[in-house]
């Protein structure tokens, strides 16, 4: 795609204004009047490739940066009572499945929260639900697990190692102990990488580590420090995140470091440029050490194994996958629903109270459906944020249309601001590395005027 010479520079955007890893976002849907039945919505839906997702929405703190649906702690057993209702949630989706055709799950992976709260026979309870209620294989199949330094016990890592996982993703954002205590994230060092040591010990075959760039009081070299210290590890893969502070989380409500409109837009700007900066760094500093891009946010080690094919960075977002638990979502091609959403603790504390008293889990209760543009919209989006791009061909096949005539508006501005990598083979469409420095902006701008609405009229909780 070509821009002709002579035409106006774009306006300026911000580079961060949200990091899109599902479309429609969780704040676009609303209660579901009709609540079809489960039954129902998959009916007509592929079954011989599923991706199946549980969550656990407990942590034992929260970070200054987490707008995640999780709480902290879980008293009066309430772990045993989240676990009794994901059964009873897992009996229902799987009944709601039927055995009209075979039913497949191609990957799995437990998030939240932090699945590594529970405790290693409670660890063993959740296997056991993926296993034995909805049919997964573990052992077969990719299983990724989310863990955090304090729970990333060797009993805990003996259980999934056990049961097949094939990924460990650990949440350190920082080696630096003052900037984990400026990110609001209770941390020693020494404790991290006494976790990683317990890790590499379980001998699971894919390590990766989140870092966070942008915190208060980072420079290049303390972020180069991080780095230097994550990859002493040789993770297989490496996220690095652009710190946002969010409504409701504890960095907000530290409040703004200065006031007035002036002063906070040029905070604001020093941040943006403090980020993209960083950004920077770390990418050239990963790419030198043997890493490859694989999106604005992952690295892989070139040698390091596989999980599957295609896009990864987004790949639990795709149609055909089953969410358990109150944070979790489910995609049919017509329907994205979960539970209700929230942030603040409070809200949060009451939507899994009411989760545990649920006896019957056959309906959808709250979501979005999702129509032909909304589709075309998710494909591109999810595929154009990916380092590899978008086969034109892909997307012609899926739609019968091609992505410059259903998107041009969308795709002439990002080429203007130079997003587009103009020297990608034909019938590729591929972001250039600017492009892939801005996807927190570019993303957004795919949103649906639909999509756009409902998420600016969602009341935060």
């Amino acid at each position: 795609m070509t821009v002709t010479a002579g035409t106006p520079a774009p306006p300026a955007v911000r580079p961060y204004e949200s990091y899109v890893y599902a479309y429609p976002h969780k704040t676009a849907y609303r209660p579901l009047e009709d609540r079809p039945s489960l039954r129902a919505l998959w009916a007509a839906e592929p079954k011989d490739a599923l991706s199946l997702y549980l969550h656990i929405p407990f942590c034992e703190v929260r970070c200054g940066f987490c707008n995640l649906f999780t709480r902290i702690g879980a008293p009066e057993e309430l772990t045993t009572r989240y676990l009794d209702a994901l059964e009873r949630q897992a009996d229902s989706v799987r009944d709601a499945l039927g055995d009209e055709q075979p039913v497949r799950f191609a990957a799995a992976a437990f998030g939240g929260g932090t699945p590594t709260f529970l405790t290693a026979g409670e660890l063993e309870r959740l296997c056991d639900t993926a296993e034995k209620r909805m049919g997964a294989d573990l052992g077969a199949v990719p299983l990724s697990v989310e863990t955090s330094p304090a729970t990333a016990t060797a009993d805990r890592l003996a259980v999934l190692a056990d049961r097949g996982t094939t990924r460990i993703s650990i949440g350190v954002q920082s080696f630096v102990d003052e900037e984990a205590r400026a990110a609001v994230r209770p941390q020693r060092r020494a404790d991290v990488e006494a976790a990683l040591g317990r890790i590499r010990d379980a001998r699971i075959p894919v390590l990766n580590i989140d870092l966070i760039y942008g915190i208060d009081g980072q420079t290049e070299r303390s972020w180069l420090a991080s780095l230097d210290a994550a990859l002493a590890w040789r993770p297989e893969e490496l996220y690095l995140y652009p710190l946002y502070v969010r409504p409701l989380t504890g960095l907000h409500r530290l409040g703004p470091a200065v006031t007035g409109p002036e002063a906070r837009a040029l905070e604001d700007a020093a941040w943006d440029e403090q980020r993209l900066r960083l950004y920077a760094v770390g990418r050239d500093h990963l790419l030198s050490h043997g890493y490859e891009q694989v999106s604005m946010r992952m690295f892989r080690r070139a040698d390091a194994p596989r999980e599957q094919e295609g896009p990864e960075d987004y790949a639990c977002q795709t149609d055909g996958m089953i969410g358990l638990g109150c944070g979790a979502r489910s995609y049919t091609s017509a329907l994205h629903y979960s539970f209700d959403y929230a942030v603040e603790m409070r809200e949060i504390r009451s939507i899994i109270d009411r989760f545990t008293a649920t006896e019957d889990f056959s309906r959808a209760e709250v979501g979005r459906y999702v129509d032909a543009d909304e589709a075309r919209r998710r494909h591109l989006l999810q595929s154009l944020l990916q380092a590899a791009g978008l086969p034109v061909a892909d997307y012609r096949a899926r739609f019968g249309t091609d992505p410059g005539a259903d998107f041009p508006a969308e795709l002439a501005g990002f080429a203007a601001r130079g997003w587009l990598d103009a020297s990608a083979p034909d019938g590729l469409l591929r972001l250039s590395p600017s492009g892939l420095a801005h996807s927190d902006a570019l993303g957004p701008a795919l949103f649906s005027p639909g999509v756009r609405a409902a998420m600016a009229a969602y009341e935060r909780k």
